[in-house]
């Protein structure tokens, strides 16, 4: 039996007008975020294509079962991004096609990729996930709180359950394809994927959301380009475009931290790594006792000050 929960969260972001800069005290996490949430449509959708297709070559009924439970788990969290997402359209409609960009370049995965590298993406990915948002959520202090409480709290949501489903794509690829060593050659390939669709999405931001709304350069997070369009500006015969200023995302996170997380990624992608034994966040475990008791997540910062003035 698996241990999955299926949680149907709504966030009413059709309520009120979705910021783009939600963390003020963080442009660039807040920029990174948003990048995160069209991401996660994409890639979801991709998901939502694979798990049917790869359901009938599953034999053992419990990773069957674990399957279902995973791909609806993601069906939820790209419902709730997609709505994110509207709300951000909304109020720039440029990032319309921005999106669209997005989703075409995890629609050509699904067009063009075999079944295998798909499942090698999806477990690849799937398995930096516990470091990466431990690091965010062992600091939710610094890039959540201080935030819009909505925007926050679907991000928590989807990162504790990304923490509770850890093993999931990888039991399912082990099922399937079992060669960690095919899913370690097609890593360089899998994250150069994923680094140009984000890619995309900052370049859109950059583009639809007048600077005045996210205070920085979209591109921040990626050093390269930050490299390049700082050489660019400083040549005089060259018109190199102006698009805020250039920030870190993780500036105030303890940098032992930081490199936990970092060699906790490069342990992910190592073949017989298990994301069973990683260590968890322990706001993952506070986020489900609060849920389980009935209290609404959806506002989890605002929510939690009230109960405690009363």
């Amino acid at each position: 039996m698996t241990d999955l929960q299926i949680r149907k969260m709504r966030f009413a972001f059709a309520d009120y007008d979705v910021p783009f800069l939600w963390n003020e005290t963080n442009p660039a996490f807040s920029s990174m975020a948003n990048a995160v949430s069209f991401l996660a449509i994409a890639f979801e959708k991709m998901i939502g294509s694979m798990i049917p297709e790869a359901m009938p070559l599953i034999t053992d009924p419990e990773i069957a079962e674990e399957a279902q439970a995973f791909v609806r788990q993601e069906g939820q969290h790209s419902m709730a991004h997609r709505q994110h997402a509207k709300g951000l359209v909304k109020s720039y409609p440029g990032l319309k096609e921005t999106l669209d960009a997005v989703i075409a370049s995890f629609d050509d995965l699904t067009a063009n990729k075999s079944l295998e590298y798909r499942l090698a993406y999806t477990a690849a990915l799937e398995a930096t996930f516990t470091p990466v948002f431990k690091l965010m959520l062992d600091n939710d202090a610094t890039l959540f709180a201080p935030g819009d409480d909505r925007v926050a709290s679907l991000f928590l949501w989807h990162f504790v359950e990304e923490v509770e489903h850890r093993s999931s794509a990888l039991i399912i690829y082990d099922a399937i394809v079992d060669d960690p060593w095919y899913r370690m050659r097609m890593a360089p390939s899998i994250f150069k994927h994923v680094m140009k669709t984000i890619r995309i999405a900052c370049e859109g931001f950059n583009k639809h959301v007048p600077l005045e709304d996210r205070k920085i350069d979209a591109l921040s997070m990626f050093r390269l380009a930050r490299r390049k369009k700082r050489l660019m500006q400083r040549l005089p015969f060259v018109d190199a475009p102006y698009d805020g200023p250039f920030e870190e995302a993780f500036n105030d996170l303890p940098p032992r931290e930081q490199l936990t997380a970092m060699s906790g990624i490069v342990r992910s992608q190592i073949p017989g790594h298990n994301p069973a034994h990683e260590k968890l966040p322990a706001l993952a475990e506070e986020w489900f006792n609060r849920y389980d008791a009935g209290d609404d997540v959806t506002l989890w910062y605002t929510k939690a000050t009230a109960a405690s003035n009363v």
